[in-house]
């Protein structure tokens, strides 16, 4: 069952579900998630990706994804997904529409928590670059409850709880 305005709304306040929350994010079905305030880059001297912070740059002065450029990036917002709640991240059409893709893998498991979502995202384009800033809305989550409860959340399984910021690859499996 997909969650609707008022049940994400009342998780949220009540059960802290969505840190920070501000209610004009809130959708029919759906809570708008802003970009948080670092990324990691692609840097021809490393194999990891480099963190950025792109704190400096606003919506009048952005930073630029290149065309064909990937970056990891990270939501302003923190998730404390109840043990019944799953969420899935989606692209903002608008931003689809640009040229912005969003690799898929922005699953929620009831019991992630303590974290920021780490967002994989790709410019599209061949010609032009987007631009990013923090606060942008970038995409929305849509929620679910369970139709009961797992044997065992994220908090017992995970390996992307409790992270403050975005994270790479924690090993390939």
């Amino acid at each position: 069952m997909i969650l609707p305005d008022h049940a994400i709304q009342k998780l949220c306040v009540e059960a802290g579900m969505v840190t920070p929350f501000e209610l004009e994010l809130v959708n029919p079905a759906s809570l708008d998630v802003r970009l948080g305030d670092n990324v990691l880059i692609e840097i021809e001297e490393q194999k990891e990706l480099h963190p950025l912070s792109i704190t400096s740059y606003s919506k009048e002065k952005p930073f630029l994804l290149m065309p064909d450029e990937f970056i990891l990036a990270q939501t302003l917002e923190t998730f404390n997904m109840p043990s019944n709640v799953c969420g899935q991240f989606a692209l903002k059409s608008s931003l689809a529409r640009a040229g912005f893709e969003h690799l898929l893998a922005g699953w929620i498991d009831p019991g992630f928590h303590g974290s920021v979502l780490t967002l994989e995202l790709k410019n599209a384009r061949r010609l032009h670059e987007l631009p990013l800033w923090p606060g942008m809305r970038i995409g929305q989550i849509i929620f679910s409850q369970t139709t009961s409860m797992p044997l065992k959340t994220y908090a017992e399984t995970g390996r992307y709880n409790k992270d403050a910021t975005v994270k790479g690859c924690k090993g390939l499996t």
